[in-house]
């Protein structure tokens, strides 16, 4: 009743839905009677000064906007390096401050930024489907490196890129420096994730699942850099 993420601490958490569903009777959600979870004024003020008109749904007609375009909007501000640095003391102790867009031309950049990063995250984006990493060695497939400083998992062959070793034998090799170095959050996805599975065997899934996740990160970077190039506010 407390935690959305973790079934094991009581973490304190805020979930914000993009929609609100009515029930039936029974208890039942209906998917097609859902209101978008938007503050209408707030969206009023962006439609008026985009010059666009707002839909419950992401249609193809010309000159709208729905919330998921905000969402994405929003997104990719939250993911630009300039407003991350210039709001960090603030982003420690509230919720983050969006500035409404400024211009229709800005704003469906920024969401088409937003949508890739989002999909990127949800492993969605067909990106991922195309590794840049290979996976080498003879072994069991078992984790084993611990990922300290006295157990390391990345081990630089270039400037850029390396070996991330999963035992003494195997190891993905090729990854980004960028993407091993990686935050979100207080976490770093391609570390973290090896360590919460020390001792387990990676299947070929986990393998293939773990490539995704180096090219979710190391584009999510990329993007970062281009969504800086946009004057957001």
């Amino acid at each position: 009743d407390q935690c959305f993420i973790s079934n094991k601490t009581k973490e304190g958490c805020q979930v914000f839905p993009l929609y609100l569903y009515s029930k039936t009777e029974d208890g039942i959600f209906k998917e097609k009677q859902r209101t978008p979870n938007l503050n209408q004024e707030i969206v009023n003020k962006i439609a008026e000064k985009l010059g666009l008109n707002f839909t419950n749904e992401k249609e193809q007609t010309i000159d709208t906007f729905a919330p998921i375009d905000i969402l994405d909007y929003i997104y990719a501000v939250l993911h630009s390096p300039t407003y991350r640095e210039k709001y960090k003391e603030f982003l420690k102790i509230d919720f983050p401050r969006v500035p409404y867009p400024k211009d229709q031309a800005t704003f469906w950049k920024l969401v088409k930024l937003g949508l890739e990063i989002r999909q990127l995250h949800l492993l969605e984006n067909p990106k991922v489907e195309e590794p840049i990493t290979n996976y080498r060695g003879e072994g069991d497939n078992i984790i084993t490196r611990k990922l300290t400083k006295t157990d390391l998992g990345y081990e630089p062959t270039t400037d850029t890129h390396g070996k991330v070793w999963i035992n003494d034998t195997q190891y993905f090799d090729h990854v980004p420096l960028i993407a091993w170095d990686f935050y979100i959050g207080g976490y770093q996805p391609a570390q973290k994730w090896l360590k919460d599975r020390k001792g387990r065997v990676l299947g070929f899934e986990d393998i293939f699942h773990y490539g995704k996740i180096i090219v979710s990160l190391t584009d999510t970077y990329r993007i970062m850099q281009e969504i800086d190039t946009i004057k957001i506010e």
